[in-house]
Parts: structure tokens; C-alpha cells; sequence
């Protein structure tokens, strides 16, 4: 909905890329920083970013008609309310999520949907000639800015996550794909007797350790590098899965079930935190989600899905769904049993 309370017009929609790559822009360019103790002249602020002074002028213009900017002077331009999410030292920052969603890899790859759409199979591996998983690991500085958005994304969900399901029932949680640890941190503070293994690639452990330690956990956790297609650590109460499954296809999502199946205590469970789809979808309150699921379309193969998929995909893999919690939230936690 428009800030009127209207239905934004088509052309409105279409003219959306634009505000998208200005914010990258602003992201790159990090004016949110050097806006952060105050108003600053265009000059001044072309001179720190290395820009062209005319352009950024008229680039902090149109960031102003959104709120990212304001236009306190002539030449004179201070952080908007928007702009704060866009600073690399706040804890709500999405600096690294914006300059992820609108790479130049990413913003190809959605240029070509038209793709992905007639063809099933990600317009990404089309456009730049390996899987996304693959072009990361190729690329050692967008996997640093992969792993610093997937860390945002988690310390804004971490809080709510925590709060719809209890986690002291387990005296050992695996992390599976945790990357830096940030869910996984939160979750040991809620559980101050529970134990965690941090299990993902090592390019994802990267900052593991630095997590842990200011969380005050890094003594309750073992951090194990590995592969979930080969095999995950053997034994613990829970797997915990923080969007995960959604990268996948549904055979590749089930072989990452059966492979904590395996592992698993006698008794242990499945914790996959995932957002899921309304089985209609009836105006813009789903939009997170359903836009979600295009862009694992567009760049992975995987897919959000509804509750009746999920529970399909627990089947396949011999667990049973038993549990749902936070269904209308933006993640919910689904409990799966040995079947």
C-alpha cells in the first residue's frame, strides 16, 4: 500500500528498481556513516566518497523523497530516518543485505525471470555460469558480504525465533548452516545449560569465533566445519536449520532432513526456522514471503513454502511435523520427529 493508504498504480510498481539501486548506491558509497554525526555540504561529501558532485547532489535528492535522506539546506543534506538502517555500526544495520539483493550478479539475475519463470531452473547459474553456492565460494569478498547479510538477517529474527519455542528442552543443539553463530548465540543465552555445535562450510564460520565470544557462549559451543550433503554431527537433541531448506529444491531440502534423521539422538528432533506461505495469497501482507520465494527461484532453485509442502517434505524425509509455532510470524519454527 502507498503511505496514503492506496494501492500504488503499475507504473509506481515498475519504477520501483530505481529507489532499489539508488539505496545500493548510498550503501556502497556508505553516506549513512558519513552522515551520522550530521548535516554535511554535497562537497564535503563527494570529497569522502570519491564521487562526482553534481550526481551525488542528485543522487541525495531523490534518496530524500524516501526518507533516506533529508534536505536541510541548498547544498546541505542530513540522514533520514530510513538512512539509519543503512549505518554499518547499528545493530538493526542492513547495509550488507542491500548491497547482497542488489549486486551486480543478483540484479542480472533478476533481469533475466522471464528465464527462470519458462524454464524452472534459476536464472543465476544462466547468467553468471555456476550456482550462486559456487560463484561464493569463487569469490571470497562477495562471500564476506553473503555472510555479513545472512548475520543481519539473523540478529533482527533471533529475538522472536527465541521467544515461540523453548529451547531449554535440549541439552545439545547443532546449528546446521549457523554460519556466525548469531542465532545460535541468542539461543544459548535463552538456554544457559544447553551445549551448541556450529556446523557450516568454513567460509561461513569466518566470524564464528568473534560472534561467540561477545555473546558470552563461545565455552558452550564447539565449531566444526563441514558439508550437511555428506554428513552433520552425530547425536544431539536438536538440529536446528535457519533458512536452509529454502535454498534448496524439495529432493535436495529432503536429503538435508534424512541426513539429521540420521544423526539425531533417538529422541531428538528437527528444528527448521523457515517463513511459510499462505495457502492464497490475498493482498500485500504476504509479500515478504512470496517475494522470498521468487528470489530463491531467480538465484537458487529453492522455494518457500506453504504448510501442507512442508509437511510433504518432513514425510519424505521419515519425520513427522508435530509442531508449528509463530505460523503468522516471518519465521516460524517447525518441529519434526523420527516418523
Amino acid at each position: 500500500m502507498g503511505g496514503d493508504g492506496r494501492m500504488p498504480s503499475v507504473l509506481e510498481l515498475v519504477f520501483g528498481y530505481t529507489a532499489a539501486k539508488m539505496i545500493d548506491v548510498a550503501a556502497r558509497l556508505n553516506l549513512a556513516d558519513h552522515l551520522a554525526h550530521g548535516p554535511r555540504t554535497v562537497a564535503d561529501l563527494a570529497a569522502v566518497t570519491g564521487a562526482h558532485e553534481q550526481s551525488l547532489y542528485r543522487l541525495l535528492r531523490g534518496l530524500a523523497c524516501f526518507g533516506v535522506a533529508e534536505q536541510t539546506g541548498p547544498d546541505t543534506f542530513a540522514l533520514g530516518p530510513l538512512g539509519q538502517q543503512l549505518r554499518s555500526d547499528t545493530p538493526d544495520s542492513i547495509r550488507s543485505m542491500v548491497m547482497l539483493l542488489c549486486a551486480d550478479e543478483t540484479w542480472r539475475s533478476w533481469g533475466e525471470l522471464e528465464y527462470s519463470v519458462r524454464s524452472g531452473q534459476p536464472a543465476w547459474d544462466q547468467v553468471n555460469g555456476v550456482s550462486n553456492f559456487e560463484f561464493l565460494a569463487k569469490n571470497p569478498e562477495k562471500a564476506a558480504v553473503f555472510n555479513a547479510a545472512m548475520a543481519e538477517f539473523t540478529r533482527a529474527a533471533a529475538p522472536g525465533i527465541v521467544g515461540r519455542h523453548d529451547f531449554t528442552r535440549y541439552g545439545t543443539i547443532v546449528d546446521i548452516g549457523g554460519g556466525d553463530g548469531s542465532l545460535l548465540a541468542e539461543v544459548l543465552k535463552a538456554a544457559p545449560t544447553t551445549r551448541g555445535t556450529l556446523f557450516d562450510l568454513p567460509a561461513g564460520l569466518a566470524e564464528a569465533a568473534g560472534t561467540l565470544e561477545a555473546a558470552g557462549v563461545a565455552d558452550r559451543v564447539t565449531v566444526t566445519a563441514g558439508d550437511f550433503f555428506a554428513s552433520v554431527p552425530k547425536g544431539a537433541d536438536a538440529y536446528l536449520l535457519k533458512s536452509v531448506l529454502h535454498d534448496w529444491d524439495d529432493e535436495k531440502a529432503a536429503q538435508i532432513l534424512r541426513a539429521c534423521r540420521r544423526a539425531m539422538a533417538t529422541d531428538g528432533v528437527v528444528l527448521a526456522v523457515e517463513p511459510v506461505l499462505p495457502p492464497l495469497v490475498a493482498g500485500p501482507a504476504a509479500v515478504g514471503v512470496v517475494m522470498s520465494d521468487l528470489n530463491m527461484l531467480v538465484n537458487t532453485g529453492g522455494r518457500e513454502r506453504t504448510l501442507a509442502e512442508f509437511r510433504a517434505l518432513f514425510t519424505a524425509a521419515g519425520l513427522n511435523l508435530v509442531a508449528v509455532s509463530g505460523q503468522d510470524a516471518d519465521f516460524c519454527v517447525l518441529e519434526g520427529r523420527v516418523a
